[in-house]
């Protein structure tokens, strides 16, 4: 059990990936923020268009 777990701390594999994880979870949170402005935007201009109409 010992030798698993002071292999598990020396391989850097699994570091890498966490790194990977919160980077990708960073730009989905920033694509979701952009987005959710966007179709907020998006849509009081349709709501102008379709009144305007």
């Amino acid at each position: 059990m010992f030798k698993r777990f002071t292999k598990l701390m020396s391989d850097s594999k699994g570091a890498t990936a966490i790194e990977y994880g919160l980077i990708a979870a960073l730009i989905a949170v920033a694509a979701i923020g952009a987005m959710k402005s966007i179709g907020t935007k998006l849509g009081t201009t349709f709501n102008n268009v379709s009144n305007s109409l």
